[in-house]
């Protein structure tokens, strides 16, 4: 009889008789990481601007104490898995608001879905105001300037700190 009850002590488990809980996998997206990506999106777009020329502030890093960009609103759904944009913009004289609008929430939704992985439920785009022409050749030769002397970049960091005495 004690051979038996040391047959069965010695009998293997089925690893299938466990039952092992689900993995949960959490990510978190700060939403200045939407904002970054939204702001990307708008400098690619030619006749638009962020509300009160930000753009070219954030791309300087001069932004606000709190870090947030002005004019690109995020709100984040983690049960859906889904991001909802608003996006306020001032629109160059003579380009159709409708055809700029389209443009604006097709790349922004793109992006946002490729680099995050999320679902984009909405980009609410508002026209906040109508710039002249002249305003936006000022803009655009600001953020070309922006973009031709970079306050710090991967160069001049090997440049400035390096371990030569």
């Amino acid at each position: 009889m004690n051979e038996a009850k040391s047959k069965m002590d010695t009998k293997k488990v089925d690893p299938k008789e466990f039952e092992i809980p689900e993995t949960l996998f959490v990510r978190d997206i700060e939403n200045k990481v939407f904002q970054g990506i939204v702001l990307q999106c708008i400098s690619q777009i030619e006749g638009i601007s962020l509300v009160e020329g930000n753009l070219i502030d954030s791309l300087l890093g001069r932004g606000t104490l709190d870090s947030s960009v002005k004019g690109i609103f995020i709100e984040q759904d983690n049960k859906n898995h889904s991001v909802s944009i608003k996006v306020e913009i001032n629109i160059c004289y003579g380009y159709t608001i409708p055809n700029k609008a389209e443009e604006i929430q097709t790349k922004i939704t793109e992006d946002v879905t490729k680099l995050t992985g999320l679902h984009v439920s909405c980009v609410h785009v508002v026209v906040k105001n109508v710039i002249s022409p002249e305003q936006a050749k000022r803009m655009a030769s600001a953020l070309e300037q922006a973009k031709e002397h970079p306050i710090l970049t991967e160069d001049n960091l090997e440049e400035e700190y390096s371990d030569e005495f």
